[in-house]
């Protein structure tokens, strides 16, 4: 059975749960939060407990959350395809090339993301993320994918102009970015460096890899995070971008208001994602 898993709103605030087809089961009353029930042992324990439950609401019913909403932690990649780092005018990098994102910076799949004021130069960038199940410091590259608990699809919605003075704020606008649609058990994802990866704006792909393309594997990059810190379950990783970004065409292609973004990724589903203004204050 193909169960994945979702954070979620309905009624009574933050809930998680498995979903089944259309249907989620609501899994709540198993510990506060995804998040926390990742810390208490591997999402198998989960899927046995949603295995002898029925359905409680249509998967259309609900407000999508992130997928891990209260993660302490969002790190990102950049620079981490070839062809992406030509693109912006660079060689690849001899190492994995970090930076932070915000859990207020990203929303959930089929909420709305938003184009800041402050700036037009809003960039999309699709990628494959994982979350941290089993938490580890030094964690050996053999080993490291024992490590995730599963893979979701990610939109590192970028402000070009302001990532120029402040990568930090170039990257963190509230609401520019999404991770989503849900969760999907690493044992669903036999290699995660064999999945194609494709980003779409209004139906027009304008990114496609297979993220065997990436410089830096999953498990290169969780040995490499685990050497400066404690990863910890509910870590958010997103592994970076392929080329084809606003910022690396000419003339520049920059997210407006009505856009629709897909970031869809293979066995693993689709993230979409709609472009507001920001709303006056």
């Amino acid at each position: 059975m193909h169960m994945k898993f979702v954070s979620y709103e309905y009624t009574h605030g933050p809930r998680f749960g498995a979903v089944i087809g259309n249907d989620i089961i609501d899994l709540s009353d198993a510990g506060s939060s995804l998040r926390a029930v990742l810390a208490t042992g591997p999402l198998g324990n989960l899927q046995a407990v949603a295995s002898k439950r029925k359905p409680t609401v249509a998967l259309d019913h609900v407000v999508l959350l992130q997928v891990i909403p209260d993660t302490a932690r969002v790190i990102c990649i950049g620079r981490n395809y070839h062809d992406h780092a030509k693109e912006m005018g660079g060689e690849a990098p001899a190492n994995p090339n970090l930076f932070m994102r915000t859990a207020q910076s990203l929303v959930g799949h089929r909420q709305s993301i938003v184009a800041p004021s402050a700036s037009t130069d809003y960039d999309y960038e699709g990628e494959l993320a994982f979350v941290i199940g089993k938490g580890g410091r030094h964690i050996p590259q053999e080993r490291a994918l024992s490590h995730v608990a599963g893979y979701t699809c990610f939109l590192d919605g970028s402000i070009r102009d302001f990532q120029k003075h402040s990568f930090t704020a170039g990257k963190n606008f509230d609401s520019s970015g999404a991770c989503g649609p849900w969760l999907v058990p690493a044992s669903e994802v036999p290699d995660p460096q064999n999945l194609m990866l494709t980003t779409r704006i209004n139906g027009e792909v304008v990114q496609q890899a297979n993220t065997g393309e990436m410089i830096f594997s999953v498990a290169a990059l969780i040995t490499y995070i685990s050497t400066f810190t404690h990863l910890e379950p509910g870590d958010v990783i997103a592994t970076g971008t392929p080329a084809g970004v606003g910022a690396g065409r000419k003339p520049p292609k920059w997210l407006k208001p009505g856009d629709k973004v897909e970031v869809e990724i293979e066995r693993i589903g689709v993230l979409a994602n709609t472009v507001i203004s920001e709303p006056n204050v």
